[in-house]
């Protein structure tokens, strides 16, 4: 996974959590890497040699919307995610999809009186 850990990573999206989804899907569709560099399998997918982990991390380098997309994956897929999104594998998003949902259930609760 990457440096930061699941709740790192739920923690950094917080700031997401008020964009509507249409406005997230309009960011990553229009300015994704992973969707108008790759218009066919990408090169590295041939050889088979990597994991997931480096799939994740090549397809998604130098992308400025990968928080973006990885908040968008989660509120859609949920912990039914696949492929890759957020330069994060299936199980690592799974992860991070437990704590991000506990954050949002807390922040739904509002503060203890």
């Amino acid at each position: 996974m990457t440096d930061l850990q699941p709740t790192e990573i739920a923690v950094s999206l917080e700031r997401l959590r008020r964009v509507p989804t249409d406005e997230l899907t309009d960011v990553v569709e229009n300015d994704g890497l992973c969707l108008w560099t790759f218009t066919c399998a990408p090169p590295w997918e041939e050889d088979g040699e990597l994991t997931d982990r480096d799939l994740a991390e090549l397809q998604c380098a130098g992308c400025s919307v990968r928080d973006e997309c990885l908040e968008l994956e989660l509120r859609t897929a949920g912990a039914d995610t696949v492929g890759v999104w957020g330069a994060l594998t299936e199980h690592e998003r799974r992860e991070v999809h437990r704590h991000w949902l506990r954050r949002r259930e807390r922040v739904e609760r509002g503060p203890r009186s």
